[in-house]
């Protein structure tokens, strides 16, 4: 019995994401996880995303609370999801700054790239957007049929049909 015992007491300790002692005063609903490290990281990257297209780095108070206000209002559900609501924050900064940029450019191709970067970075929002819709499950769509009627030389098929998300013309 000690065998055991010691084996035990080799195993190492496994350290949950939502540990309590890592779940003190950090705002709970910014970065989807019950982890106040990983929540104040995920704050903090933003911030420096948003730190990189401000003017005045002093602001830092007010960015902190841009990015916690922009984190919440999207409402990651996860760690994944919060990764992805600072990804969306991050690429919306950086449009902004991009179209802000392109009027003041001085050539016209600098002022051409301005524009086309920040129509690189809104399809990147939009595609940002989709990867959390489908994350949510807000992509699936389900269809119950209630009665199905097969006449004289009709076929039907009785079962689950599955269609790949996105709308594709798959042959399935």
């Amino acid at each position: 019995m000690t065998g055991k015992n010691s084996m035990k007491s080799k195993e190492p300790a496994a350290t949950a994401a939502n540990d309590r002692e890592d779940t003190q005063g950090a705002p709970k609903g910014v970065g989807g996880s019950q982890s106040d490290e990983w929540n104040r990281l995920l704050v903090d990257q933003t911030v420096k995303a948003l730190s990189v297209v401000s003017a005045d780095a002093s602001e830092r108070e007010t960015l902190v609370k841009a990015a916690e206000s922009g984190l919440a209002g999207i409402g990651p559900r996860d760690e994944i999801e919060g990764m992805m609501a600072a990804n969306l924050i991050a690429a919306h900064a950086a449009v902004m700054d991009c179209y802000y940029r392109a009027p003041k450019a001085m050539e016209y191709a600098d002022w051409r790239d301005q524009l086309n970067m920040a129509n690189k970075l809104t399809r990147t929002s939009v595609a940002l957007v989709g990867a959390l819709d489908k994350h949510r499950g807000k992509g699936q769509q389900k269809a119950t049929v209630e009665q199905v009627h097969v006449h004289d030389g009709g076929q039907a098929i009785v079962g689950n049909v599955e269609r790949p998300g996105g709308g594709g013309n798959s042959k399935t």
